[in-house]
């Protein structure tokens, strides 16, 4: 055996066999690692000058050591006497090698074909050589995968030093395109052997980790080792997550088999944030990918063939990736506080991306099942997994999460499902999101829901199963919600009622309408579900509720619709209960029947309640008109209008005809002295215009000519003073009600004219809801009216006739299409958004105290509405004195009122 020259050394060694390198070990190794690691920088020398075959030299001796040497070496010693000699030099060199790879390839920006060529033949040798080394690597690796288990510091050097190569390794195959520009056509096979080579190095360094066992007798460098082995895998997850989906998922599940193995040595090492991270943004990823092929199979119209098969290996991946992530949040929940945005994020940005969301792209429906089936089921357990956890709570029921327009019909499924699931789970989970920290579930459900206008407008539809035993239909997003929303109401815990009906309340009261309507309906759900007497509670709140506040105050009629609609879900005990406590001859009681349609009510109840109304209904009004007529005393008066119009319009039967005679008595009084000037001032005095005219609708019949001549002569004056909508709107119901009245003959030269005017003048109205209403009014009225010659009066244009007849034949005048509309809403959500963003910093408090409002002086206007008010009385006087003898007092009245106007008079000289 040669002792000298490592050249005759190398060429002594290839006779060798088995028997003799196992005896020959002790005096060949030492030798052979001395040549390896001081002929590493001889070698490299040798090869920058131009000797690039030294490159196989060192692959030779490297190759010795590993397939002759190595396995002779007990593992005890294999770390001490050969990975630490020959990895750290092996490393150096494989660094080597690819910087001049990389090197080499700054060739192929030329356009000479010879000189690519050159370069190539240079890249080939250099690749070769990697590909060698790796596949030497490799074979080192799987000796040691004998299948016994192995200790972390028998082997400490080989895991790192060949992550470090597999790493450098991958990254150059991913950067490919930037490093070979143009040409790597060129190259993409020597590419794609080195891609091979590091997937098998790989995949046997996982195989060897997996035998590596530590426990609680491992020292904590043994632990901080295995973690940093495991952080390191996640590096080149983020390399090769778009390169081969199978060597992606064989990747993570080496991670999440790991974490999992030693779950509690390294739970409180490990970086989850950043697993979790990972995770979440790969199945993002994948998703994204199902999405762009479903896409373009829709485009291509092919359902078949490569798209089809690669799309289904996309979906698979996604599920592999949710179950991955549901298994390690499963583990390691107690560990996750700081990742809780990232998973919520995960499930909204998901859900922004498929359908029903107006923001996923058109897909087929094929495809949709296929990835709800597969990959959405498979996440859905992380829902359940996560629902005892605080800090997932907090994040999702957040007051202030700040959502985009696409995020928020997600974020209002996603508490949906939430809802659905809390019934099964202990009593402690439940009162974990039935309270809240910032909000309850159920107040951020209607928050979250009232931001959806853009799908409730469209509106979206949703799958649900309304029968047992039946397939799923689609439903509106609205009726979804509901259905959901009253499940979970069912369910509710006696202990959490009281968070339920403040949500409750809270959404009744609140801005959006839409959302109050969803809360009524539930409300409504749950008098009936509940028992009559938690029934009979609720309607007794809410009519203490209205009976206390102002009249003007906004939220009263929403608390009035309420209160209408569950009067008719009470028994019919709790009814008379409720009528003796709030008795309706009381005149503070009328702000509560006002709201109330007696058609609830048992027919002997509601005869009597009626009766009761009239009675105080007729007093009040009379108390007023016979006083001094104050403005500010119209409230009141406004209140006994609306009782007498509920009294007077839910009767079953005509009214005694004492009663009616009474109750238009005292309606023609207020249309005695109504002028349009201060109508149109007078917000309040609108209110009770308003009010008149549904009452004259219910006594439509009985109007006499004189009174039929002013209220026309009213509203056609009032309408040239452009009234505000709830004016026109109720102007128009009066109107529609006319064609069931013949108007007498003394009567139609002044008011068939006004009639046609005023039917005229809002037929043409801008506003789209005027125009809508008048266009319904107007088809009611020529439908039953006896007076077919006022018809055409009416429509005194060809656009008002065009309009009539496209209405009765149901043309839409724009047809527009799914895919306009759903953009318009788009573009409305944000300008609502924006509009929404604006008010509540106007109403944010700033800690100081409200300024006081400067007195300014009357007006002009104010001085002429006191003024009209006056004359619209004196005359109101004289047309009584006309109709009877006045009463004693009459007279005493009206010098008192005659000297308080002469003061008024020298106050001005």
């Amino acid at each position: 055996m040669s002792q000298a020259d490592p050249e005759l050394l190398l060429r002594e060694l290839d006779g060798w066999d088995w028997e003799l390198c196992r005896r020959e070990l002790p005096a060949v190794l030492p030798r052979l690692l001395i040549s390896f690691q001081q002929g590493s920088g001889w070698l490299w020398e040798r090869h920058t000058s131009g000797e690039s075959e030294d490159w196989t030299e060192h692959i030779r001796i490297l190759r010795i050591l590993t397939e002759m040497f190595l396995p002779h070496i007990s593992l005890e010693d294999v770390e001490q006497s050969f990975f630490s000699k020959v990895l750290p030099k092996t490393l150096q060199f494989f660094d080597k090698l690819m910087c001049e790879l990389s090197s080499k390839a700054k060739g192929l920006s030329s356009q000479s074909t010879e000189l690519c060529s050159t370069v190539r033949n240079l890249l080939q040798c250099c690749s070769q050589t990697v590909v060698q080394l790796l596949a030497t690597l490799t074979g080192c690796v799987r000796r040691l995968c004998s299948g016994q288990e192995l200790s972390l510091p028998s082997i400490h050097s080989l895991p790192s030093s060949v992550l470090c190569v597999v790493k450098t390794a991958f990254t150059h195959c991913k950067d490919s395109e930037s490093v070979y520009y143009g040409h790597l056509h060129l190259i993409s096979d020597l590419l794609q052997s080195m891609f091979k080579e590091t997937y098998s190095l790989q995949k046997q360094l996982m195989e060897l980790v997996d035998l590596i066992s530590i426990d609680s007798a491992s020292t904590e460098d043994d632990i901080t080792y295995m973690v940093s082995v495991i952080h390191t895998v996640l590096e080149i997850c983020s390399v090769i997550s778009n390169m081969d989906h199978a060597l992606h998922a064989n990747t993570w599940k080496f991670i999440i088999k790991q974490s999992l193995k030693h779950h509690s040595l390294l739970q409180c090492h490990l970086k989850h944030s950043d697993i979790l991270s990972g995770l979440c943004k790969d199945i993002l990823l994948s998703f994204d990918s199902c999405l762009q092929l479903a896409e373009q199979m829709k485009v291509s119209e092919i359902q078949e063939g490569t798209d089809f098969r690669l799309f289904q290996k996309t979906v698979k991946l996604c599920r592999f990736f949710a179950n991955s992530l549901v298994h390690y949040t499963k583990e390691f929940r107690a560990c996750l506080s700081d990742s809780c945005s990232q998973l919520h994020q995960l499930f909204l940005q998901i859900y922004s991306k498929f359908p029903p969301s107006l923001y996923a792209p058109e897909i087929l429906e094929i495809h949709q099942d296929e990835i709800s089936q597969v990959f959405l089921v498979a996440l859905d357990p992380l829902i359940t997994q996560l629902l005892p956890f605080s800090p997932f709570m907090e994040r999702v029921l957040s007051e202030n999460l700040g959502l985009p327009p696409e995020q928020q019909l997600p974020q209002c499924l996603l508490l949906l499902t939430i809802m659905d699931k809390l019934s099964s789970q202990p009593e402690e989970v439940q009162t974990l999101w039935n309270t809240g920290k910032s909000l309850s579930l159920l107040s951020a459900l209607f928050l979250s829901f009232q931001q959806c206008c853009g799908e409730l407008s469209l509106p979206v539809c949703l799958p649900q199963v309304l029968s047992a035993g039946q397939p799923a239909v689609p439903i509106t997003l609205y009726h979804y919600v509901c259905v959901h929303l009253c499940s979970f109401i069912a369910s509710t815990l006696p202990s959490h009622f009281p968070q339920l009906e403040r949500a409750l309340l809270e959404a009744v009261l609140g801005s959006s309408m839409i959302t109050s309507l969803l809360a009524m309906d539930s409300w409504c759900f749950l008098a009936r579900y509940g028992t009559a007497e938690l029934c009979a509670h609720h309607v007794n709140v809410i009519a203490h509720l209205v009976k206390a506040w102002p009249s003007d105050c906004s939220q009263v009629p929403a608390l009035g619709v309420l209160l209408r609609r569950m009067l008719f879900l009470m028994a019919p005990e709790h009814q008379v209960e409720f009528a003796g406590e709030f008795p309706p001859e009381e005149l503070e009681n009328l702000a509560v029947w006002q709201h109330v349609s007696l058609r609830a009510l048992s027919p002997d109840l509601r005869a009597r309640v009626a009766s009761q109304l009239c009675s105080a209904g007729l007093g009040r009004c009379r108390q007023w008109l016979n006083g001094g007529r104050a403005l500010g005393g119209l409230p009141p008066v406004n209140t006994a209008l609306s009782a007498l119009l509920a009294a007077c319009s839910s009767a079953d039967a005509p009214l005694e005809a004492e009663l009616k005679t009474s109750v238009l008595g005292v309606l023609s009084q207020f249309w005695s002295f109504l002028q349009a000037k201060q109508v149109s001032d007078e917000p309040c005095l609108q209110k009770t215009l308003c009010l008149l005219l549904h009452l004259l609708e219910v006594f439509i019949q009985a109007l006499d000519a004189q009174l039929m001549t002013q209220v026309f002569a009213l509203q056609s004056s009032l309408l040239q003073l452009h009234p505000p909508d709830h004016v026109r709107l109720a102007m128009l119901d009066f109107l529609s009600s006319m064609g069931k009245v013949f108007i007498p003959q003394e009567a139609q030269r002044q008011v068939v004219p006004q009639l046609s005017c005023l039917f005229a003048s809002l037929l043409a109205d801008q506003t789209w809801l005027i125009h809508q209403h008048a266009l319904e009014a107007f088809t009611h009225f020529a439908e039953e009216t006896r007076h077919e010659d006022v018809v055409p009066w009416c429509l005194n244009s060809e656009e008002a006739k065009n309009k009539v007849v496209n209405f009765l034949a149901k043309t839409r005048q724009v047809e527009e299409t799914r895919e306009a509309r759903t953009e318009r809403l788009k573009q409305e959500r944000i300008t609502w958004s924006a509009q929404v963003l604006k008010v509540d910093g106007e109403l944010e408090s700033t800690g100081e105290p409200v300024a006081k409002r400067a007195c300014h002086p009357p007006s002009e206007e104010q001085y002429k509405a006191a003024v009209g008010t006056m004359e619209g009385a004196v005359e109101a006087v004289k047309l009584l004195l006309q109709k009877g003898p006045p009463p004693g007092w009459l007279a005493v009245k009206l010098e008192a009122l005659h000297a308080a106007m002469a003061t008024l008079r020298d106050s001005l000289r």
